[in-house]
């Protein structure tokens, strides 16, 4: 399944002001990821890097939608039985409200619609917070990357899920 395909009919959650909806990403979504992606990450990704996932088969490039305001993405990308997650943030004034780990569930829905067996993604050593919300969903640490990350330098972790087939019918 091409993430995308049935997205904006998608899932949402009932806030005081107003739903979330996740959908797949579209190019006037770029301008709003690349300041949550920049405020984020001190080595963001560049807007490039964001338009080239738009409407590639092999990515789930998704957004938190809030009464027309990009709140948080989640980039995923597969080839054959493997997936990675390479980015997920959410904006400084949307966090703790449970969007991060709703993107991370569409995410994985995604690749495992794709039949994808494992997930992995890196994370920070010192993201107690997201290694937490990993470990909720069943990712397991299997290595580790010495100073991966630039700015500041630190670890990764390395995580892993494996995905449990869906079942036929």
């Amino acid at each position: 399944m091409r993430m995308g395909e049935g997205m904006d009919a998608s899932i949402t959650s009932e806030r005081p002001s107003a739903p979330c909806v996740l959908r797949a990403a579209r190019a006037e979504d770029v301008d709003a990821v690349l300041e949550i992606e920049r405020a984020a990450f001190g080595d963001p990704w560049s807007r490039s890097a964001f338009v080239d996932l738009i409407g590639d088969p092999r990515v789930a490039f998704i957004v938190a939608d809030i009464a027309g305001d990009v709140r948080g993405y989640i980039v995923a990308w597969y080839v054959l039985d493997e997936g990675e997650i390479g980015n997920l943030a959410v904006h400084d004034s949307a966090r703790r409200q449970g969007i991060g780990a709703r993107l991370l569930d569409g995410a994985i829905a995604a690749v495992r619609a794709s039949d994808v067996d494992s997930l992995y993604l890196e994370v920070r050593d010192s993201n107690a917070a997201a290694r937490a919300l990993y470990a909720s969903r069943g990712f397991a640490e299997v290595g580790r990357r010495r100073e991966y990350y630039r700015r500041p330098k630190e670890d990764a972790l390395v995580l892993r899920l494996d995905l449990e087939p869906i079942p036929p019918g």
